[in-house]
């Protein structure tokens, strides 16, 4: 009689614990459906986040040789002048008009907002003193339109290129000052030639 007894409580437990051993799979699976969904949408996050903070831009022009190659490929920071302003000698990217359609363009940050640019015997004056740059860069032999003082605007930059000598840039007046809404963002990361594969340094 015990033995029915104990039988029929068993029968009795036997749909609770499968019950229960289901719930607990089902446990399982939400947590592990819920971490799937959180890592798809991290990813879809920072995707977006890089498309809206980073664009590609190749090197078109000679102008920035032999510090950027013909051809090569690059990241560019958008989000480098959210909080700060462009530095001298930056190495940013920018169109000459606000037109979609407008080329971009790759130089270098020599002359700031208020300074006076001169280019007298190949040289650059800021504010009458001769600019003390890093680079090897050669003699200028065409000072365009800084052959006389080129004072910029509040929102005005005066670039270079590393090609001085074979640059389209601020001396002439197909590109002129850089007015500082034109200035899509900073040259940050080269993506090729996988040679030179990591981040500017300017």
């Amino acid at each position: 009689m015990a033995k029915k007894i104990t039988e029929i409580r068993d029968e009795i437990r036997q749909p609770f614990h499968t019950m229960k051993e289901k719930i607990s799979k089902d446990e399982k699976t939400r947590h592990v459906m819920i971490w799937i969904f959180e890592i798809i949408a991290a990813l879809i996050f920072g995707a977006l986040a890089a498309i809206s903070l980073f664009q590609s831009v190749t090197m078109q022009e000679s102008s920035m040789e032999p510090t950027l190659a013909v051809g090569s490929r690059f990241l560019i920071n958008r989000a480098a002048y959210v909080l700060g302003n462009p530095q001298r000698n930056d190495i940013i990217v920018f169109k000459t008009t606000g037109s979609d359609d407008a080329a971009l363009h790759i130089s270098r940050i020599i002359g700031l907002p208020g300074e006076t640019v001169l280019i007298m015997d190949g040289r650059v004056l800021i504010d009458g003193s001769n600019l003390q740059e890093s680079g090897d860069y050669p003699s200028m032999t065409n000072a365009g339109a800084a052959a006389t003082p080129v004072t910029l605007g509040d929102d005005e930059y005066f670039v270079l290129g590393d090609n001085r000598n074979n640059s389209s840039d601020s001396r002439y007046g197909d590109i002129g000052n850089v007015n500082v809404k034109y200035i899509i963002g900073k040259l940050w990361f080269t993506v090729s030639p996988l040679g030179d594969f990591g981040f500017l340094f300017s």
